[in-house]
């Protein structure tokens, strides 16, 4: 098999370049646009996002002159500005899905909503789509799929993001026939239900970063949407509601990640996990039944057996889009897609009191968080997904702080695509 760098070089060698269309120019944008302006046989074409100014400066960042860069607010004025050789700046996402030029989209907006707007239109539209938006695929991502697929399109989820990371160990493992007991990944802060993006504001200036985004990282809700990825993805579940989230270091993993019998936590195996302490990594526990296999692991000094770790200490979030956008484009390959349907939902849990009458505003904000069920306990619930939470949605009754909202506790005051495609998901039981 060609390496991607190699078949990006060669593409390039041709005059040929993969194009690709950005919608989302905040901070996981910006930094893909400047690595991908440093590749061969690749450019990002066009970028959207409610702010122009914020998409030319993501432009300028990567090095391209301002006489490049092209405002357009039609699809004519960008498919212009394309033949012409420049770098398209717009507000509308529309006009990138459109785009004659375009080849692969980008979603990075972390915005359920618009993610499934701009999934929608990008399959419609017959683009591949790379979604660094988990949030809109734990929701509606089987659906997703279903459509691209038979639109002869690829719908992944992004190298560098925790899910796709998890995954590429994951398939490395099944390849060559190890049994792969659990999955996961390191969260790098204490599990804190209550956080805001008040109590967090000063951590996200520090970080130059969207407070609820950082809000959503200490709440939980990130991590159970990426490990609800890798479980749709796998068919691997969550042990119990929330999962573990045990604390330990990477030699602890292989005799805390394993069946109770074995002097683990878990009553299971193909389970999804979290731990504190291992950050910013993800990992697979496997074993094997081989004897032969076993003592080789052991000379390889991977541990004592029969359980082992293979561990990767990093993920380059965004830094890593570019290899999905090429294997989608090459190889007509995801690096991660949920592939088993919805195994595992994350549902929303009432961050504090909520009264009738009020409205839920968002992930990381003020009156929700996020929690991994199997998606048979989510269902007995009747638990509200994660990814369907937004200012729209009414509480029709009063819930107490920690408790699972339900679709029969709110009301949805004005559609959405989102809501509309998760009824159709269900419909059709994927």
């Amino acid at each position: 098999m060609i390496g991607i760098n190699r078949k990006l070089a060669a593409f390039q060698k041709e005059g040929k370049r993969i194009h690709v269309g950005l919608v989302g120019a905040g901070q996981m944008g910006r930094g893909m646009v400047s690595q991908i302006e440093g590749m061969k046989g690749m450019q990002v074409s066009a970028i959207a996002d409610i702010n122009v100014e914020a998409v030319k400066s993501a432009f300028k960042f990567a090095g391209i002159e301002e006489n490049k860069i092209t405002s357009a607010s039609s699809l004519e004025e960008a498919n212009q500005a394309a033949e012409n050789n420049q770098v398209v700046a717009t507000n509308d996402y529309n006009i990138l899905t459109k785009m004659d030029s375009i080849d692969v989209i980008v979603d990075a907006t972390g915005v359920p909503d618009v993610g499934a707007n701009v999934a929608l239109q990008s399959i419609l539209n017959k683009k591949h789509i790379v979604m660094l938006n988990v949030e809109t695929d734990v929701t509606i991502g089987p659906l997703l799929y279903h459509m691209a697929t038979s639109a002869d399109v690829v719908y992944t989820g992004s190298a560098g993001d925790e899910p796709g990371s998890i995954m590429e160990l994951y398939d490395f493992a099944d390849a060559i026939n190890f049994e792969i007991v659990a999955l996961g990944k390191g969260k790098n802060n204490p599990l804190n239900l209550e956080a805001t993006p008040d109590s967090v504001k000063e951590i996200a200036d520090a970080k130059k970063a969207n407070p609820k985004m950082i809000a959503s990282f200490q709440d939980g809700t990130k991590t159970m949407v990426e490990m609800t990825a890798v479980a749709n993805a796998t068919g691997f579940v969550p042990d119990k509601p929330g999962m573990h989230g045990v604390s330990g270091t990477v030699k602890d993993l292989p005799k805390l990640l394993i069946p109770k019998e074995d002097g683990g936590i878990f009553s299971q195996k193909k389970v999804v996990e979290f731990v504190n302490g291992v950050a910013p990594g993800v990992f697979a526990i496997i074993t094997s039944s081989s004897e032969e296999v076993n003592e080789e692991l052991q000379y390889l000094n991977l541990g004592e057996g029969p359980y082992y770790v293979l561990y990767r200490p990093y993920h380059l979030a965004s830094l890593e889009t570019p290899l999905s956008v090429a294997k989608a484009f090459f190889d007509h390959e995801p690096t991660i897609a949920p592939m088993n349907g919805m195994v595992a939902e994350t549902v929303a849990v009432a961050k504090r009191d909520l009264k009738k009458g009020e409205n839920l505003d968002e992930i990381g904000g003020y009156t929700v968080y996020g929690k991994i069920y199997k998606k048979e306990e989510a269902e007995q619930l009747n638990a509200l997904p994660i990814g369907l939470v937004d200012h729209n949605v009414v509480v029709q009754k009063d819930i107490k702080k920690g408790e699972v909202i339900t679709y029969d506790a709110v009301e949805q005051t004005k559609t959405s695509t989102i809501w509309t495609l998760r009824k159709l998901q269900d419909q059709q039981k994927y």
